[in-house]
Parts: C-alpha cells; structure tokens; sequence
C-alpha cells in the first residue's frame, strides 16, 4: 500500500497535489511519502514480532537520503553501509554506531578505520583476507571488531543476473564448504571478535522458496559452528524482499517472509539480522516528469519526456518496469514508447507500453521510484543531478536540492598549463 492516489482527477501524495510540486520544484523530480515509509517500517518489523531477538538494520543503499534515513532511525532501525560514505550518512541521521552494520566485498582499510572510529556495530566479513586485515587494523589500535562472516550458499534467488548475489559465481561472501574453517581461523585472531553468520543472495526476491534454501543452509552450517566450540550469537539474513512494480504483480509480503523466517530459525537460540532496502522504500517514492514532446515513430509514437537514464537508471541497467502514469489522466489511452533526452538508445523507459494518454506540457509519474532511483542517479549528458521532496500529509519539503550543470563545472579545474 502507499499514499500516491487521484483526487478529483488529479494524483497526489498524501494530500498534496503532485502538479503543485512539479510547479515549484520543477522537474524531474522525486517526491517520497513520509507516511508509506513508516507504514513499511512498521509492517516489516510487526511481521518479525514472533521472533524472540531481532535487529533491522535499512539497506541504505537503496535509497540513502537523509530525510529518510532520519524517519527510519526514529522508527528505530539502523543501518546496512557499504561504504564510509553511507556510514557517515547514518550517523548523520541519528542512527547509533552500534546499530550499523557495515556490508560490502571491498573495504579499504581506510573505511574499516574508520568504521572502528564509530563505533560500528558489526562488520560483515567478505573474506579470510579481508578479516586478517581487519583484526590486524582494530588490534593496532587496541580495539576489537565484531563481525560476522558472509558465506555464499550456492542459491539461485532467482531474480534478474545483475542483483543475484548468492550464487557460486557471485563475488559476495566466502564459499560454504570452507566457511567452517574460514571461520575458525578468523575466530582465533586477537582484534576479531567473530559472532555469527551473513547471508544475502540477491534483490528484488519475488519467490521465498529461494530464501527458505539460503536460511536453512545457514542453519546447518551454525549448528556446525557450534559443535565445534565456536561461538555464534547473530544470524544476519540480509535483504532482498521484492516489491510490485506492476498493479498486476502478486508477490510474497512481509507476513509471508516473516511465517517463513519464524519456521527456518525455531530453535537457533540467536539474535536474527535482517537488511531490507526495497521492501521499505520502494512504493515510497515516484518520479514526476514532463513531457517534452510525442514524437511519430514507426511502429508506435515516442512519448519523449524531460526525466533521463541518468535520473533514473534501473529500466537501462536491468529493463526494469516501472508504472508510467499521467497525474491528470484524461481516461484515454494510447500504445507508445516513453523515452528521454540523453544521446543513448538505451534512455529507453518502455516500448510499445499501453498508458494514459498524454501530449507535450502534460506531467506523468514513474511509479514505485523509491529504491534505487535517485541514489543511482549520475550527471551524464552534463545534465542535472535530480533534486528529492518529501510528504508529510499537506505540507512537503525539499529534501535534497537540484545540483545544477553550473555548480558541477565549477568544481573542475584547468590546468594553467592548458591556457
């Protein structure tokens, strides 16, 4: 569920109209809504409420604005980083060092100092090689890290390629059949303190029999783990759950993950860590554009509007769907193909799509824009980093500001050797 609806022939989010943003703010632009983020944050953790201990720790990654990342520290979450950059972010957002859980198969020893500056709660270990490095670093410093150890499952989440993460091919985490003795290596190491398992196998998962798989593999390999001596207090699951993109898309919620989570871990005596990113932010937030022009095509018309692959990159990087709507539509319809301004062919939206009917001046919204939007965001064709509002019933702030052209040029420099 989220709060973006027509009103009397108009869509708003919450009780503001979209068109009154898109006039004050211009566009493209992202607008989120303060209620659906809390609505997600509190049905996800009501849906873990029959697990004995519990941590959530967002997936900053996903959307890692400050005014979010703020709403979700009051909504006591912390945070999965995968960079300092993002750990300086959750701090900044209130969110406590010892709630933050760092991430991430390339951590330099520069980021690991300082994540152990903060305070970090957990580090989530990539490899051997990588925790010796980490143990020598807190050692130094007469501190001890705690940390979990990433272990690849083998398991096809079976999601697009380019988020599958749990995979044997996959970069992430250390191969399951030598986890056991990776992990008895790193557990001896003075400035290491190790206290469990990590597993994450990809994103946008649309089916849980994948994660049943992952959990339980995770399972047998603790109780190994245990048997052996070695201690294992937190078992941290990752992210992952997937969100509808389409009206018509029927997936597992929250109340399903958390039944199926509830019956893989009864018994493990252990602190269960989750990371959700999408499931959290992703029906949050939509992209308003303009339409610049239609275009005739040869088969069908492009609908050419002023939102571009470089606003929002995930229907070129993954030919992801994102719902194109008019925010006053006029209950016409039409097949086109909805493309931007970038020099790419790539800065395609969708193709032959049947959608409200619109022509050059009208507005539309990509929908569910909320994860992996404005944080993939980048300046290619020198075009303007895309600005974020936030809703909060009838008011709305600008949360991040439009990075124009002119601010980003005045940042490079020419040599006097070139003059």
């Amino acid at each position: 569920m989220d709060y973006f609806e027509l009103r009397n022939g108009e869509l708003h989010a919450e009780d503001v109209p979209l068109a009154a943003i898109a006039a004050a703010v211009g566009t493209p632009v992202y607008v989120y809504s303060r209620a659906t983020l809390t609505r997600h944050a509190r049905v996800f953790r009501e849906a873990l409420a029959a697990l004995p201990s519990v941590h959530i720790a967002f997936a900053v990654k996903s959307n890692p604005n400050l005014a979010v990342l703020r709403l979700l520290a009051k909504e006591g979450y912390g945070a999965d980083v995968v960079s300092a950059g993002e750990m300086h972010r959750a701090l900044a957002a209130g969110m406590p060092g010892a709630d933050i859980v760092f991430s991430g198969v390339g951590k330099t020893p520069r980021e690991m100092a300082e994540a152990l500056d903060a305070g970090l709660g957990q580090f989530n270990l990539e490899s051997e090689e990588e925790g010796v490095e980490l143990a020598a670093l807190a050692a130094a410093r007469g501190q001890t890290a705690v940390a979990t150890l990433r272990v690849n499952p083998d398991v096809d989440a079976r999601t697009h390629a380019k988020i599958s993460t749990g995979k044997a091919e996959n970069k992430f985490g250390v191969a399951y059949d030598r986890a056991a003795e990776i992990y008895a290596r790193l557990a001896a190491l003075p400035g290491l303190a190790m206290r469990g398992l990590a597993v994450h196998i990809g994103s946008q998962i649309t089916d849980l029999e994948p994660s049943r798989q992952a959990f339980t593999r995770m399972g047998a390999l603790m109780r190994v783990l245990r048997g052996q001596g070695l201690t294992v207090t937190h078992m941290d699951l990752g992210g992952g759950l997937g969100v509808p993109y389409k009206a018509s898309d029927v997936l597992p919620g929250p109340e399903d993950y958390g039944a199926m989570v509830a019956e893989v871990t009864q018994g493990w005596n252990a602190t269960v860590m989750f990371e959700p990113g999408r499931v959290i932010t992703g029906n949050s937030g939509v992209l308003i554009t303009q339409v610049i022009r239609v275009k005739p095509g040869a088969i069908n018309p492009f609908v050419v509007v002023d939102a571009a692959m470089n606003d929002l990159a995930r229907p070129a990087l993954y030919d992801a769907w994102h719902d194109f709507v008019a925010v006053r539509p006029s209950g016409e319809r039409m097949i086109a193909n909805i493309v931007g301004p970038i020099c790419e062919s790539s800065d395609t939206f969708a193709m032959g799509r049947e959608i409200d009917a619109v022509k050059a001046g009208d507005l539309a919204v990509f929908r569910t824009a909320g994860a992996y939007g404005a944080t993939m965001a980048n300046t290619y064709n020198s075009r303007a980093l895309v600005p974020e509002v936030m809703v909060d019933g009838d008011r709305w702030a600008v949360v991040a500001n439009r990075i124009e052209p002119a601010t980003i040029l005045a940042a490079e420099h020419v040599p006097e050797w070139l003059d």
